[in-house]
């Protein structure tokens, strides 16, 4: 959560894209329900720009039997990889990543849990292809079986998307750290680095809905899905 949202300030949103409110509700309170409904307990926000108004704006949305640590990313404008890199110190493997932008159908993170190896990056994905709202800002992943062999928004060659939610052993660390150039370094970057070495297995989340909002028009197809459904999304509908 570390970003300015710049797409959508230029869109006119003034709010942090976790409290920009969708179908009623924020963004972030659409991940807590499926936080909460896979058993996490502690959530570790990465905070940066606006940090301090953020965190204030979350604890509200925070429900009993849950807490959250504001983890400051001093480095925030730098690339994503730096702001996981910032919340090792305060997390014990394995651990849930989740982006602070993407909408998750409420069993999607207790699906990707059970299903994970948690000796390996677990990446869940998404095969659905031609549901993606807007494909060519899209994360893609080629895979052979159940492992990732290639990921970038600009790979020709891809059968799955990266819906921007892992399971992570501690030795995710490692490999951000061993990506970085000039100090600095994506969370791709990572994930490609680990999957050379076959460590980056394949969760397919099956029908189950999830949207980045990174823009105006992907805000309002968040909208429009959840507003038909009743805000709350299990299975995966078709965006026209």
């Amino acid at each position: 959560m570390a970003g300015t949202g710049s797409r959508l300030v230029a869109g006119g949103h003034v709010l942090p894209k976790p409290l920009i409110q969708i179908a009623g509700r924020s963004v972030f309170s659409y991940t807590i329900d499926a936080l909460q409904k896979a058993g996490i307990r502690v959530v570790h926000a990465v905070t940066g720009y606006n940090s301090r108004g953020l965190v204030e704006g979350l604890k509200p949305l925070v429900p009993s039997g849950m807490s959250i640590n504001r983890v400051y990313n001093s480095d925030w404008q730098k690339q994503n990889g730096i702001s996981l890199l910032a919340a090792k110190p305060h997390v014990q493997a394995p651990f849930v990543l989740a982006m602070g932008d993407h909408l998750f159908g409420e069993s999607i993170v207790d699906l990707a849990i059970r299903h994970a190896d948690l000796t390996q990056l677990n990446a869940a994905i998404d095969r659905k292809i031609d549901t993606i709202f807007d494909l060519g800002d899209a994360m893609k992943i080629k895979s052979t079986n159940d492992r990732v062999i290639a990921i970038g928004r600009e790979l020709a060659d891809y059968d799955a998307i990266d819906t921007g939610l892992f399971i992570c052993p501690a030795e995710f660390f490692d490999y951000l750290e061993r990506a970085k150039r000039d100090g600095d370094c994506s969370l791709a970057d990572g994930v490609r680095a680990m999957a050379r070495d076959g460590k980056v297995r394949t969760v397919d989340i099956g029908d189950g809905w999830w949207q980045d909002i990174d823009t105006p028009e992907m805000l309002a197809a968040a909208e429009k899905v959840l507003t038909d459904s009743g805000r709350r999304v299990t299975a995966g509908p078709t965006l026209t």
